[in-house]
């Protein structure tokens, strides 16, 4: 695979598209890098077998999955700036390399029993391929298709919510089929790691920045600005952080991400609690089955919610997450042991605006920021995730267990995180309210207007991409 990821490959020429070429080949491009990475949700058919074999506990079996995701964070953060500045091409091959090579340092790790390697690998390594993996594609698909925003990044982001409906039944077959042990485990890491070096590649190869003057035919950039919130300034992403609006629609995201999350999280469990005391109790083949449901909506609600948002707003869908989503909260604590169906709607319904949310912020931070450098605005907002992923299962887990210590059963285990995930809900559905077009004091420079000096006269001519290239 080196070959395919030297330099020569990311030169400049090869990455601006040529006259003609269809934009239809970028959310492939994107796909091929998310549904590799997604890979990551499937890390729990990894813990038994790890457990067993290594004599871990099962908090041990958890810090590479745990040290990915607070990679995955802080290297979108980080990372966004050189991802906008030396582009998609290059984005996605250091994406492919890291994420590639995570497993196979965890190859050698299960292969020699040195767990720590795993550790490193999957966790840090690979946590760095998964952060500028995450954003890669980003930018670029926003240019592509200033008509559809949504549903471009909805493609390629609903890649990596299905990504582990690949990944955990391909694991599982090649675990049970190699030898067992950590010789086994071994080997699984390998082959994944290099199928996924090859596939990633294909994105590499594929995706093209468009060129500087080339529109969407029959598309006019002022029939856009009409809608509400869209600006036709751009903001960098040094200058987002100085605004109200970025952060604002932080706390929304973050509020967003913790409610679903704390489904996701303990969705097997939860179902179990929730039906024990009844006369129809859902047994461990039901549970795993509604875990993959939840999946299912997850991926789903990428695509379809961020799609929608093209035509109603994003403000009016997060209203819609926000907002639907503290009844489907209601109703659960209510009346959720009453019916399994009722149950699972609103489950489903709450995990698919869990990966509606992630799919479109990066529309509505184009809206609000334009596209100058969306990218590294995006990677910096992705740090309210890492929040959810420690806020969303420590208040469901923390309640449940305290619970428990009470002796309480069933919903009641619930009820008071519930309540706690609606409050959250609410703090996220005013900030949204309060989300206003940024300011233009915040605004680059016109490159076609006069010359100004100073920090903000660096709006580029070119894209920022292109230059680098």
């Amino acid at each position: 695979m080196a070959p395919l990821l030297v330099p020569g490959v990311l030169q400049r020429s090869r990455c601006v598209a040529p006259p003609g070429w269809s934009r239809w080949l970028v959310p492939p491009a994107a796909l091929s890098v998310h549904l590799a990475i997604g890979q990551a949700y499937a890390w729990s058919v990894f813990k038994p077998p790890l457990e067993e074999s290594l004599s871990l506990s099962g908090t041990a079996s958890a810090l590479p999955f745990q040290l990915a995701m607070v990679m995955l964070g802080l290297s979108a953060a980080f990372g966004g700036k050189l991802v906008e500045r030396n582009g998609p091409r290059w984005a996605m091959a250091v994406s492919a390399l890291c994420f590639s090579s995570g497993f196979l340092i965890s190859a050698l790790g299960a292969g020699t029993g040195q767990y720590w390697l795993v550790v490193v690998g999957y966790g840090f390594v690979g946590g760095i391929g998964l952060g500028i993996g995450y954003i890669s594609p980003v930018s670029t698909l926003l240019k592509w298709f200033p008509d559809r925003p949504g549903m471009a990044t909805g493609i390629a982001i609903m890649g990596f919510g299905g990504g582990a409906l690949i990944a955990s039944p391909w694991s599982a077959q090649m675990l049970s089929s190699f030898e067992p042990g950590s010789a086994g485990i071994a080997r699984t890491f390998l082959v994944m790691g290099l199928v996924y070096a090859v596939f990633m590649t294909l994105g590499v190869l594929l995706v093209r920045v468009p060129a500087d003057d080339w529109r969407p035919p029959g598309w006019v950039p002022s029939a856009a600005v009409a809608k509400p919130l869209v600006t036709t300034g751009h903001v960098s992403a040094d200058n987002a952080l100085r605004t109200p609006q970025f952060w604002l629609l932080w706390v929304v995201l973050c509020t967003n991400v913790t409610a679903g999350i704390g489904i996701l999280e303990k969705a097997a469990p939860m179902i179990t609690d929730f039906f024990s005391g009844t006369s129809a109790p859902v047994g461990v083949t039901a549970a795993a089955g509604f875990v993959g449901l939840l999946s299912l909506a997850n991926m789903l609600g990428r695509f379809t919610w961020s799609s929608t948002s093209d035509l109603v707003g994003r403000k009016n869908i997060y209203r819609l997450y926000l907002g639907v989503g503290m009844l489907m909260y209601l109703a659960i604590a209510l009346l959720g042991d009453s019916s399994k169906a009722l149950f699972i709607v609103c489950t489903a319904v709450i995990v698919s605006f869990y990966g509606g949310g992630f799919a479109t912020v990066p529309a509505y931070l184009k809206d609000l920021f334009g596209t100058f450098q969306v990218g590294a605005i995006h990677g910096r907002l992705l740090t309210a995730w890492s929040t959810a992923g420690i806020l969303g299962p420590l208040i469901v887990n923390a309640v449940a267990d305290a619970g428990e210590s009470a002796g309480r059963t069933g919903p009641g285990l619930y009820t008071f995180s519930f309540s706690l995930m609606i409050g959250l809900l609410v703090v996220g559905f005013l900030a949204n309210e309060l989300v206003r077009p940024v300011h233009e004091r915040h605004h680059e420079p016109d490159p076609s207007g006069p010359a100004r000096s100073g920090p903000d006269a660096r709006f580029p001519t070119a894209r920022p991409e292109e230059a680098a290239q």
